[in-house]
């Protein structure tokens, strides 16, 4: 069982933490740098935090519980307008960053106006590739029940964030509502958008284990973070991408940034434990720029 967390500390020594971090066989999900500073989001055995947060504490550095850690999040807008993309999008999705997780902010091609609103099947296969999806939308309650059609029939969550107190039960497809956003033509940093943000948060964070309560239940034989390290280690191409997290965990597979043409048959050979990865796992092109996604097979579809 493993316990994931975020490291804030300086570039100084950074590299004691991560050969802790392997040595203890844990994971290093992501890693950002920025200027001086480094945030790594780390997944380690849960009877080993403590040793993790004295070396940190060594560092001079910090160690908190990264809930959102191995996620990946849609954070979507009805356009790329800029009004209705910046400020609450934009902040919403750096706020979940804080929390461990990798989201990706998509701006449906025609999405503006009440009565002209529209996702494609492109669009919505995209969404659907992904753990959870929050849709920002307006700050007008007819205008965001208008607009049910672009999530009623979405697979994954859907959270639904804007102005007005909305019961989430007016809103087909939704799984969530959380009020409080809406346009907002500044940054979210008064007050009432803190709290807002912050109660997004459990929302997702709640989502989030009821759904891997329900992996547990019928979970794939290796854990995604461990098809992340192997993928990493025998997939030498791997070392060319210099986009961020070039593995993305997900609740029950990764996106691989490699182009599904060249590089697919090399995933699909990848020994995870006793297994090939092309075993024990469904493996397909990404919509996302033909990247790799790797979708673990739960273990009675196996038997």
């Amino acid at each position: 069982m493993y316990e994931t967390l975020t490291y804030v500390g300086g570039v100084h020594r950074h590299e004691e933490m991560e050969e802790l971090i392997e040595d203890l066989g844990g994971f290093v999900l992501q890693e950002n740098m920025l200027q001086m500073d480094l945030i790594l989001t780390l997944a380690v055995p849960i009877d080993d935090v403590e040793k993790v947060k004295e070396k940190a504490r060594e560092l001079l550095g910090k160690v908190k519980v990264a809930p959102m850690a191995g996620t990946e999040i849609a954070v979507v807008s009805p356009t790329l307008a800029r009004h209705h993309l910046p400020h609450a999008a934009c902040d919403i999705a750096e706020y979940l960053r804080r929390y461990g997780a990798k989201d990706n902010m998509i701006g449906l091609a025609r999405g503006a106006g009440k009565g002209i609103s529209r996702i494609s099947e492109e669009e919505k296969q995209l969404i659907n590739e992904h753990d959870i999806a929050i849709f920002a939308l307006g700050s007008f309650k007819h205008c965001i029940k208008e607009k049910t059609h672009l999530f009623e029939d979405i697979n994954v969550p859907v959270v639904v964030t804007g102005a007005p107190k909305i019961k989430v039960e007016e809103l087909p497809g939704a799984t969530a509502y959380v009020s409080g956003f809406g346009r907002i033509p500044r940054r979210l940093k008064r007050g009432e958008n803190i709290r807002a943000l912050k109660k997004l948060v459990r929302v997702v964070e709640e989502i989030l284990d009821n759904r891997r309560r329900e992996i547990a239940e019928d979970p794939p034989l290796v854990p995604p973070i461990v098809v992340k390290s192997e993928i990493e280690h025998q997939v030498h191409a791997i070392k060319n991408i210099y986009s961020p997290t070039p593995v993305t965990s997900q609740l029950d597979g990764v996106r691989v940034k490699l182009n599904y043409e060249r590089y697919h048959k090399d995933i699909e050979k990848v020994k995870v434990y006793d297994y090939k990865l092309g075993d024990i796992a469904e493996i397909k092109p990404s919509i996302m720029y033909d990247y790799i996604l790797v979708k673990l097979l739960p273990e009675t579809s196996l038997v």
